[in-house]
């Protein structure tokens, strides 16, 4: 046995260390003496440094890799007497007692109106309201068309569910050119109920607008409703991020329901209220606009005509699974459609699949076809050998030559921006009437 000093991660000592193959020196030699230390020594020193570290505060990701040793190996001199650097999260997801952490980036809104009918003029008006509060889903309700389907509107799209022939209630769904793109497809339910589903990371989005009957109809078209909306559920895949909103014309109220709505409700809850909060129980759904605190004009979404009467009729309802996703849910009084319904809107911060542009194909003005166009497809079709050729190699040339010639003579179609179908004169009155609305004047202007 020999007395050698060995230097520990922390300190100098001597420790008594036997002599054998497992020593390892420290290089010197050339008439110094060689210093030869133990191999458990460094590793029982970084052992009691990594002790110190509070393991429990770290993601689980950072203990691992701390364990390992790799980074204390690597970087033995930088990290020496520092705590390691704690790695900052976005968003946490909530399931029940575990939480995941997701790569939520960007925030969206979405939003429900009921505009009480869609004539052209408010189609211009609720698209200017959609960019002015920053809108990216825009659900309506009492479209009061006809007919169901799709169509694009200046950089808007809509898609829209109505009755074949009667001019009575219609759903719709507005989105932005923000969210045009990673649109998957839409789901035309039925002229009270209609989805969309949007492309997302790591899930998708489905969103569902629905305009429920009235506090007075038949318990009949009431569970009707619901049997419809239940299964729409169904066809909505169990992974998807679910949004359900629309006018339900029930009061939730103010009382607390575990897991289904805050204490930031609005009034006394009724029988349709109740009927909705089974249905979310069953569905494990989340009355978004009931979670947060907010003044009293930021929880009503109905106004009486004279004004002396406001409700919460209208809720915005999420997946229990990705409540925490939701940043705020609140009225947007300062909207204004010419409805006695409050623009109700929702942010959350979720990741949309980023969708390149399609390409719009050009298109020759088939109204200039020149006269240089004939006169050099006729020069270069007389050229042609004819004899003994393939068909398929001979199509190609006709067809090259069409092609090239086209390009280098016919003029190509311009894209027109349409007019706007409202005058500037009736944008300025909607917005007069904006501002009258938001000072308790709305009465002062009308279309």
């Amino acid at each position: 046995m020999k007395l050698s000093h060995a230097r520990g991660a922390t300190q100098d000592r001597w420790v008594m260390v036997e002599r054998s193959d497992r020593m390892w020196s420290s290089g010197q030699g050339n008439g110094k003496p060689l210093q030869y230390s133990c191999l458990e020594n460094p590793m029982n020193s970084m052992k009691r440094q990594n002790d110190r570290i509070r393991k429990e505060e770290l993601p689980r990701s950072i203990s691992a890799q701390y364990a390992t040793g790799d980074q204390w190996r690597n970087n033995s001199r930088k990290n020496e007497g520092m705590e390691p650097k704690q790695k900052q999260y976005s968003a946490v997801d909530v399931t029940g007692d575990r939480s995941k952490v997701r790569c939520c980036k960007e925030q969206y809104c979405i939003g429900t109106w009921n505009v009480r009918s869609m004539n052209q003029g408010k189609l211009e008006v609720v698209k200017q309201e959609m960019a002015r509060v920053n809108v990216d889903i825009l659900g309506i309700s009492e479209l009061k068309w006809t007919g169901m389907g799709e169509f694009n509107s200046d950089d808007h799209y809509i898609y829209y569910c109505r009755q074949e022939s009667l001019r009575r209630n219609g759903v719709a769904i507005m989105v932005n050119k923000r969210v045009r793109n990673p649109v998957l497809g839409c789901n035309l339910k039925n002229d009270g109920m209609i989805s969309v589903r949007v492309q997302g990371k790591p899930f998708n989005i489905t969103v569902i607008r629905v305009s429920a009957p009235t506090s007075n109809a038949e318990e009949a078209k009431v569970e009707r409703f619901y049997e419809d909306l239940q299964d729409l559920l169904e066809l909505t895949p169990k992974k998807d991020v679910l949004f359900i909103m629309g006018d339900w014309h029930a009061k939730v109220g103010s009382q607390e329901t575990p897991g289904v709505t805050g204490k930031f409700g609005l009034g006394i809850q009724n029988e349709a209220g109740q009927r909705l909060i089974q249905f979310c129980q069953e569905n494990a759904l989340v009355i978004a606009n009931t979670l947060f605190q907010q003044h009293k004009r930021r929880l009503y979404t109905w106004t009486s005509p004279e004004g002396q009467h406001q409700n919460q009729t209208d809720y915005i309802l999420c997946s229990q699974r990705w409540r925490r996703s939701i940043q705020s849910a609140k009225t947007r009084r300062g909207a204004d459609c010419g409805s006695d319904h409050e623009l109700l809107i929702a942010k959350f911060r979720l990741k949309l699949k980023k969708v390149g542009k399609t390409t719009r194909p050009f298109r020759y003005d088939l109204n200039q076809i020149l006269y240089d166009y004939t006169v050099e497809v006729t020069n270069r079709f007389k050229g042609l050998d004819l004899i003994d050729r393939v068909p398929d190699e001979l199509w190609t040339e006709v067809r090259n030559i069409v092609q090239e010639t086209g390009i280098k003579t016919i003029p190509m179609e311009k894209k027109c921006k349409k007019a706007k179908w409202l005058s500037e004169e009736a944008l300025q009155i909607a917005l007069k009437r904006r501002e009258a609305k938001s000072k308790g004047e709305k009465k002062r202007f009308t279309f």
